[in-house]
């Protein structure tokens, strides 16, 4: 998401920078072609025209004019008014009030309701929350039988819902087993519709008057585009929201939603899920999104990713092993293990600023982690231990074992004796904590 944006905005600051000083028909040209990118993007028209307008009285008063970069100052109020437009700030989820907390969860059929459902659940229960989901879709079919599939792979109690059951009684009988078990937060999965209709509509308002959640969130579609802003603002005026979760942003779609929906409902995002996964859900930081369309990178969230993905007692551990030069092939794929937990390479390299326009365009071959650790476990632990000792024969046995070729075998060794040998020279130079402090402990 966001990448065609991204793109413009840069090759739009890019020519403004360099110009020594701006004069006003220089910000008019660039804030025209701020104004066609953002509408190629699917911004909501009016959203554009007000962005427009505050960027441009701020841009064309002294804070730009007699500034010593002015383009920079001008990237710096673009920013600014990003953030302003996405939200100002991250608004996390209303936990307060009586246990059981109900959060509802509407949208229409396939924005990734239940999935998100259980996401939500997972991120709760690491807040150290015991969340308890309920199944309360009677019309799709096999959606109660995939939240209680989701809900035992996330270990995260789910309502026995029976079929034939009404959505409403489900959600009351559902409340009543939360409280008498303990749980903290009920997470309601609704049923969802083709479109906005009449019946799903009074379908919500009749659950939200029986149970008065705390918190009713609209599940949209990114890909959706325009849609989603419609969507949001009829949900809104129906059944009141007070939050967003934006799905399915690490696809292709242009982002526009994203930007529309705070202005037009008024309703912040809370969340956007950006995977398949059940971990691939984070919290909607303005900030963060505003650095990111404008290529500064994010390295708050990748250092919140390395956070809950790296080990620190293995960190410890790989710095003492590097110290003593006793790194070895199990190391090396722990570490492998560590950075497929951080998700997408590619994901994460947008991440790092400065990098993330630079090598956007590199062939980023996540099967190769996979190779590699398959290649690894197919190895006997001596073997792992002690590589000297695989010779050819051993070189055919593992290949075979891990569906590979000796190429691929003699490859990973070959990197595993470079790093080997870095570490060494690394060490004469007396930076090896800090490496392994930046490489593997973040």
């Amino acid at each position: 998401m966001f990448e065609n944006l991204s793109d413009r905005l840069e090759s739009t600051f890019k020519r403004l920078r360099g110009r020594g000083k701006l004069t006003p028909a220089d910000v008019e040209k660039g804030l025209r072609e701020v104004r066609l990118a953002l509408l190629e993007a699917d911004v909501n028209f009016r959203v554009v025209k007000d962005f427009i307008n505050r960027v441009k009285e701020r841009a064309l008063g002294a804070e730009v004019m007699e500034s010593l970069t002015p383009a920079q100052q001008l990237i710096k109020i673009v920013h600014e008014e990003l953030i302003h437009t996405l939200g100002d700030r991250a608004v996390p989820l209303d936990l307060s009030g009586p246990r059981p907390i109900p959060i509802l969860l509407v949208g229409l059929q396939g924005s990734g309701k239940t999935t998100t459902a259980a996401k939500l659940a997972r991120f709760l229960k690491k807040k150290g929350k015991k969340p308890f989901l309920v199944p309360a879709d009677v019309y799709r079919p096999a959606a109660i039988e995939q939240l209680k599939t989701l809900a035992r792979q996330i270990d995260v109690p789910c309502y026995d819902t029976q079929p034939g059951q009404k959505p409403v009684e489900i959600v009351k009988a559902a409340l009543a087993e939360a409280k008498a078990k303990g749980y903290d937060v009920a997470i309601i999965d609704t049923a969802g519709r083709l479109h906005v209709d009449d019946e799903m509509m009074a379908e919500v308002e009749e659950i939200k008057k029986a149970v008065s959640p705390r918190e009713v969130l609209l599940v949209a579609d990114a890909m959706t585009g325009q849609d989603a802003v419609n969507i949001a603002k009829t949900f809104h005026d129906r059944v009141g929201l007070t939050g967003v979760v934006l799905t399915k942003v690490e696809g292709d779609a242009r982002g526009g939603a994203a930007l529309s929906i705070r202005s037009v409902t008024g309703c912040p995002i809370k969340f956007l899920g950006t995977g398949e996964k059940l971990d691939a859900l984070e919290v909607f930081h303005p900030d963060r999104m505003a650095s990111r369309i404008l290529g500064m990178g994010d390295v708050l969230s990748l250092i919140e990713k390395a956070q809950e993905a790296f080990d620190l007692k293995k960190a410890k551990e790989l710095q003492e092993k590097l110290k003593r030069e006793a790194f070895t092939l199990e190391d090396l794929r722990d570490q492998i293990r560590q950075m497929k937990r951080l998700g997408s390479l590619e994901q994460i390299i947008k991440l790092i600023p400065g990098l993330g326009s630079k090598l956007k365009d590199l062939p980023f071959d996540e099967k190769e982690l996979v190779r590699m650790e398959a290649i690894i476990n197919s190895m006997t632990p001596q073997e792992r231990r002690h590589p000297k000792i695989i010779n050819a024969s051993r070189k055919r046995r593992i290949a075979r074992g891990s569906g590979t070729s000796v190429q691929d075998v003699n490859r990973l060794l070959k990197s595993y004796e470079e790093m080997r040998r870095l570490f060494k020279r690394m060490k004469k130079r007396g930076g090896i904590q800090a490496l392994a402090r930046n490489l593997f402990g973040m």
